[in-house]
């Protein structure tokens, strides 16, 4: 009996292993022919299951638990253009994972660059040029944010009806790169001006102008427009990126930028074309509408009052440039401070793979 049953054991394995092998050969034909016959003998659904598993391979490029890309911001206009995309990566809105930080201190955000704690940041642009003067081309500049901020501003004793008039007068300008530009129209325009340093921050100098205890000055966007809502006697007299494009090469007036670890570019193609998809959506809501955008950018903390921000926004020129036409730009920029203040952009002009251009 029990022989009996080992027969019969393996007799029926014997046909079960010649079953299967003729179902094989029966199948592989059926797929060439009739791509639907797939749905063949259970035993089968197993191997041909397979296929799809390599499916999902495009997913691979953005797996759902990438590394955020992490991203600062300086509060002030440099960070307009990316508050909405902050508020809506809060929100879960945004197509792959951010960390977002907002800083008021720019060393802060250079230091994160050079050390490796950020990926991404908004910059004015002659940090972004110094930083990679300094690290020997580590960090780049992936587009263009803002265009020139800075008006001069009179406390309505002056009367003034171009900009060679202020030939032999005395300017309050906030130190640095504000001094440095101001500095270069002035001498291309061929005018001598004594330049007055006295308010080195943007923010003290704000609020001399507005208290009236000086009668002519260079502010930046958005503090003009803090300055004359307190003082209803301040007018501005020129907008200083207007006066550039008539001296100087048009359009080349650029005081912001977003910056890149040239690693992490190099390394996340992917992620970083994706942000500067998204970063450009966020820049255009400040054009289609600017009280929207004003709500994101006190609520990201990157400027305090929205009101206020909003009222800025058309003289801030805010813009997103990318490409050669952003080398371009940019190059023209860095050549005329280079020639006013080079210690300004870290000594020399950057070379060609400062530029990060995509595709």
């Amino acid at each position: 009996m029990k022989n009996a049953r080992t027969l019969l054991t393996l007799l029926l394995l014997i046909a079960l292993v010649l079953s299967l092998a003729a179902c094989g050969s029966q199948a592989q034909p059926a797929q060439t022919e009739e791509p639907a016959a797939e749905a063949a003998p259970v035993e089968e659904a197993a191997p041909e299951a397979e296929a799809p598993a390599e499916e999902p391979a495009a997913a691979e490029e953005m797996p759902v638990d990438a590394a955020p890309v992490r991203v600062m911001a300086l509060n002030g206009t440099t960070g307009f253009g990316m508050a909405a995309l902050i508020a809506a990566a809060a929100e879960g809105g945004a197509t792959q994972a951010y960390d977002f930080s907002v800083e008021t201190d720019a060393s802060n955000v250079t230091a994160a660059l050079v050390s490796g704690d950020t990926d991404i940041a908004a910059l004015p642009t002659n940090a972004a040029a110094t930083l990679y003067n300094k690290t020997g081309g580590k960090v780049q500049v992936l587009a263009l944010n803002t265009r020139g901020v800075l008006y001069v501003v009179s406390d309505g004793t002056e009367t003034l009806e171009s900009f060679a008039d202020l030939d032999g007068k005395t300017v309050y300008v906030p130190a640095q790169n504000p001094t440095f530009i101001f500095r270069a129209l002035c001498d291309a325009a061929g005018i001598s001006v004594t330049i007055d340093n006295s308010y080195a921050q943007p923010a003290d100098l704000n609020s001399a102008v507005a208290g009236g205890q000086v009668s002519l000055a260079v502010l930046p966007e958005p503090m003009v427009t803090i300055a004359c809502s307190q003082n209803e006697a301040l007018q501005v007299l020129f907008d200083l990126t207007a006066v550039w494009d008539t001296v100087f090469t048009p359009g080349s007036l650029v005081q912001g930028c977003v910056a890149v670890r040239a690693d992490y570019a190099a390394e996340n193609p992917d992620a970083v074309a994706l942000f500067l998809q998204e970063y450009e959506a966020s820049v255009a809501l400040l054009e289609s509408d600017p009280a929207a955008a004003a709500q994101s950018i006190e609520a990201t903390g990157i400027f305090a009052k929205a009101a206020v921000a909003q009222k800025a926004i058309p003289r801030c020129n805010i813009c997103f440039v990318t490409g050669e036409e952003m080398q371009t730009q940019l190059s023209a920029f860095l050549e005329t401070m280079a020639a006013v203040a080079p210690e300004s952009i870290g000594g020399a002009v950057p070379a060609e793979d400062f530029y990060c251009i995509l595709g």
